[in-house]
């Protein structure tokens, strides 16, 4: 355990050209590190990464983190698998997490649903993918979520393109899974999802939720604001739209976003903190979906991270108090009216 497993050299016909991929027909100069304990999903995650036309620099078990002295170089891209995790590596991912965000590396960890609190708790700083028991297909979006970053050209879309593109990478990974449910198969030629050409985000501090925060009065807005609505008329709207999938494919309603902002609206009004845990399950889909859709909306200035004061380990999600305003707004405008709704 924790001993460097020979160099992968994937697709050397190159001729070493370093050219990022997608751009004329080069494969990316981006290195890769895996770190996991499961040989095969070593060897996968690694097929997949050169599929993706990266450069896998070393495969390793999750021991190499631990060891004393010099810590391990961070490639470019550091993939990590932690399916269960104990308090010694939380520490060193928590250390992994501090390096990639001072070195710049890209950062994709999946673990497992009863891991995510913890591992979400110990990833601030380098903005990491999280993966929750991830297929191939969610795998190979990770990675070309990567590309896309190093493409750096996320600015030259609005946020409603960003909002396209992140929908269309949702259907995307659902085709994939569905191809791999029908072959058998893993998705490690699903190239298509290399080809997105932006990052699939909402552009930081430039969302506006409402014309009024134009003329920078938040304070006159926010003083103003109706109040949020009774928890329990969210619940029951909650609750009317969880009944449609008794009787109809679930999928056909996925609507993560709006069912993760009701969720904590009602959470807000009860004074209770929700777990990403939690919010993955109120969203109604994939908790790998999930993340994706709480990234974004994180960039976007709906929700944000709260840090347990008596756990630094643990994390929360809430609404910022933009979005609050925003839905109160909402309700407000619903009136009576809301206890129709689905």
């Amino acid at each position: 355990m924790g001993q460097v497993i020979p160099q992968f050299e994937y697709g050397s016909g190159d001729g070493g050209s370093g050219q990022g991929f997608g751009h004329g027909g080069g494969r990316s100069s981006l290195a890769v590190s895996i770190y996991a304990d499961r040989g095969y999903l070593r060897a996968e995650m690694a097929e997949d990464a050169a599929a993706a036309g990266l450069r896998v620099a070393q495969t390793t078990d999750l021991g190499r983190l631990l060891e004393p002295g010099e810590p391990p170089a961070l490639a470019d891209l550091v993939l990590v698998d932690c399916p269960v995790i104990d308090g010694a590596e939380l520490a060193a991912l928590s250390r992994l997490d501090q390096r990639a965000s001072q070195t710049g590396s890209h950062l994709v960890v999946s673990t497992s649903i009863g891991s995510l609190d913890d591992v979400f708790g110990c990833l601030d700083q380098a903005d990491a993918q999280i993966l929750v028991t991830p297929t191939r297909a969610d795998r190979v979006i990770a990675l070309g979520r990567v590309l896309a970053r190093s493409g750096n050209r996320v600015r030259e879309l609005s946020d409603e393109d960003r909002l396209s593109l992140l929908r269309l990478t949702e259907q995307v990974s659902q085709i994939a899974q569905k191809l791999e449910q029908l072959s058998g198969q893993g998705a490690a030629d699903t190239g298509g999802a290399f080809r997105f050409e932006g990052e699939v985000a909402f552009g930081k501090g430039d969302t506006k939720l409402d014309p009024q925060f134009d003329n920078g009065s938040d304070r006159l807005v926010r003083a103003s604001r109706p109040p949020l609505p009774d928890p329990r008329l969210v619940r029951k709207i909650i609750r009317q739209r969880q009944l449609r999938a008794r009787f109809f494919e679930g999928d056909l309603f996925a609507d993560p976003a709006w069912d993760m902002l009701l969720d904590l609206t009602a959470a807000r009004v009860e004074h209770v903190r929700v777990s990403v845990t939690s919010l993955c399950i109120a969203s109604g889909v994939p908790p790998t979906t999930a993340l994706r859709w709480i990234g974004q909306m994180t960039d976007a200035g709906l929700l944000q991270r709260v840090d347990d004061e008596t756990d630094r380990r643990r994390a929360f999600i809430t609404l910022t108090d933009k979005a609050a305003d925003a839905m109160a707004r909402y309700f407000s405008e619903l009136g009576s009216s809301g206890t129709s709704m689905v």
